[in-house]
């Protein structure tokens, strides 16, 4: 069953909602007419009418003879969240991406931005002009943080309470279409960030609709949403129908959902297997896939597999083990989660194996988690260096640019961009941005703002952070946050900009041809001098990546694979004063080799 305003023909539209609490459902429309009519009632708990009615319709439901609220499908909003729904003709859109066919997950070198934030205009069609800056970078697609309606004009997205509608200020259905059709008219992907596991705390009224909301379960935000108990196969629908709308109307590659481990079902067949076994279906019928990337922090293999397997069928998924282990080494910080990984040994096992904790005790959790994922494919792993929440989730925003010199973001870079998994960049830090991101809300409600500003303030906690907590409430905290990107860059961002560019060619020239199914990566780690290998096997030309992870100078001896190998890229060498560099442009079997503190080196086997 398809919800909210759906568009038939010319003028007509077909309204549905699910309200098995109501008694009674009408369609109360406020502009630019005015009429209230009664709608019929279906199976399951379902309202239905069909009429015609001028564009750009705005309207309520009136619930009982009593409430009036906006449609929880609702396409879009826009008077804000408060206001009433306003129906959408998709098809009156003209795409000029018909001959568009998608990028396959393991090609994806993934862009995260948030759309408030990127540009100083805050908009999604001010981000076009900025994707040809990207694609040169070597990214294939972009992550758009939530656009879902949610409230006031600043928020990350993820209190939004329409999840069908695109955020009034950001410029709504319309303008999200045009930065889609623009991004593939460029080569590049698009992914949008959903969030199924709750909804956010202001204009929240899913439940007096129907149970929506679980009696038995609760996420660190609010009411979990009930997938597994009385009249869940209706809750189920609404967002397995709202996916399919973002690929349907929006056209939209992928969809990476929010932290799945709050999406709590204890059912035979769980929502996440039904979801993908639904865009599966939905990708069959258009003739390309469809994309699911799950975030999650449970390490459990079972996300990745497929639902014949026991699993939930996801193409991908986030994994934290490769940046708390580079962050905690890099910067020597050693509270909260980054206990668990004062190791250096840690950081070797996330490359080898994608997940660290694997089943071992964990300080931070105070148990055993994780689990094994032998015999998944490497590419569905997303990592990075940074992202919204290791950055927006600090005490005072700061980036790892912020944090550490520059030899150390080099040293994080190309670990997380030649590593075997799937590279995801935050915005801004490809050069070295130094503005923050923090943590921002718009709330109406003044307690809500301070209740959120306690909660942000007790999460933190563990990590001993010193200093005062910026206000979320505070326009300051959104405006401070936005990229400082100019032209004129200083000689040390120009520096890290092409560094990137250089890893990321390099990346796809290991891939080459021969795509990852042929591909395997050995590593090695030798605990006494710091150093890690990671040994690139193709059908192609062979690489070696070596990695010193120390701050300071080291010497090593070690033994490489046979063959003789040429230097292709260097860190020392890729800084604004071009220091000397201390490793030999030609390595053989044997090498004795002199780092400086986190040097990287790739050197590719000749034929």
């Amino acid at each position: 069953m398809q919800l909210g305003a759906k568009h038939i023909s010319n003028t007509t539209y077909e309204f549905t909602v699910w309200a098995p609490h109501a008694s009674q459902v009408k369609l109360q429309l406020v502009s630019p007419q005015r009429k209230t009519i009664p709608m019929d009632q279906l199976e399951n708990g379902y309202w239905q009418k069909t009429l015609k009615i001028s564009a750009k319709t705005r309207y309520y439901y009136l619930l009982d003879g009593k409430t009036r609220r906006a449609d929880p499908a609702s396409h879009f909003q826009p008077k804000g969240i408060h206001g009433p729904s306003q129906v959408v003709n998709h098809k009156s859109f003209s795409w000029q991406d018909q001959a568009w066919q998608g990028i396959p997950v393991h090609d994806m070198i993934i862009y995260e931005l948030h759309v408030g934030t990127f540009t100083h205009e805050g908009t999604l069609t001010a981000i076009i002009p900025r994707l040809p800056e990207l694609k040169d970078l070597g990214i294939t697609a972009i992550e758009l943080m939530p656009v879902a309606a949610f409230p006031g004009k600043r928020n990350w997205g993820y209190d939004g309470v329409f999840p069908y509608a695109v955020q009034n200020n950001y410029g709504g259905p319309e303008e999200f279409k045009k930065l889609v059709n623009a991004c593939h008219q460029q080569g590049l992907a698009v992914i949008l960030d959903v969030v199924f596991n709750h909804l956010g705390p202001e204009e929240n009224y899913l439940h007096e609709f129907g149970p929506y909301f679980s009696t038995k379960y609760k996420t660190p935000w609010g009411k979990a949403m009930n997938f597994d108990d009385q009249q869940s196969d209706e809750v189920r629908n609404y967002f397995i129908q709202n996916a399919l709308h973002w690929f349907e109307h929006y056209h939209v590659d992928a969809l990476r959902l929010d932290a799945i481990q709050a999406i709590y079902d204890q059912s035979a067949y769980p929502f996440l297997a039904e979801l993908s076994d639904q865009v599966k279906i939905y990708s069959q019928q258009k003739g390309r896939h469809f994309t699911l990337i799950a975030e999650s922090d449970l390490n459990d293999a079972r996300v990745n597999k497929s639902v014949n397997e026991g699993g939930y069928g996801m193409d991908a998924s986030w994994c934290d083990d490769l940046h708390h282990s580079l962050h905690a080494i890099c910067t020597g910080e050693r509270n909260g989660y980054y206990a668990d990984y004062k190791s250096p040994d840690m950081l070797y096992q996330a490359l080898r194996d994608g997940y660290a904790c694997k089943g071992r005790y964990s300080k931070f959790r105070q148990r055993h988690y994780g689990s094994s994922r032998q015999d998944l494919p490497g590419h569905n792993l997303v990592v990075f260096t940074q992202n919204h929440d290791q950055v927006g989730n600090r005490l005072k925003g700061e980036r790892l640019a912020s944090l550490v010199d520059f030899p150390a973001l080099q040293w994080a870079a190309a670990l997380a961009l030649l590593s075997p998994y799937l590279p995801l960049l935050f915005m801004g830090e490809e050069y070295a941005e130094q503005a923050p991101f923090r943590y921002f809300t718009d709330h109406s409600d003044t307690k809500l703002n301070a209740t959120v500003a306690r909660g942000r303030w007790r999460e933190m906690r563990a990590f001993q952070w010193k200093g005062k907590m910026p206000d979320p409430k505070a326009i300051s905290t959104f405006t401070n946050s936005r990229l400082n990107f100019k032209k004129q860059m200083s000689r040390e961002q120009e520096s890290l900009l092409n560094f990137y560019k250089k890893l990321i060619a390099l990346r796809k020239a290991i891939k080459g041809a021969y795509g990852w199914q042929q591909i395997s990566v050995e590593v090695n780690f030798f605990t006494k001098e710091a150093v890690l290998l990671l040994h690139w096997k193709t059908l192609g030309p062979e690489h070696l990546c070596l990695f010193h992870c120390q701050n300071q100078v080291q010497s090593w001896t070690g033994r490489l694979p046979v063959g003789v190998w040429s230097q292709c890229l260097d860190s020392a060498l890729e800084t604004c004063d071009q220091k000397k560099s201390t490793l030999p442009s030609t390595l053989n079997k044997s090498a004795e080799l002199s780092f400086r503190p986190y040097q990287v080196a790739v050197y590719k086997k000749e034929q």
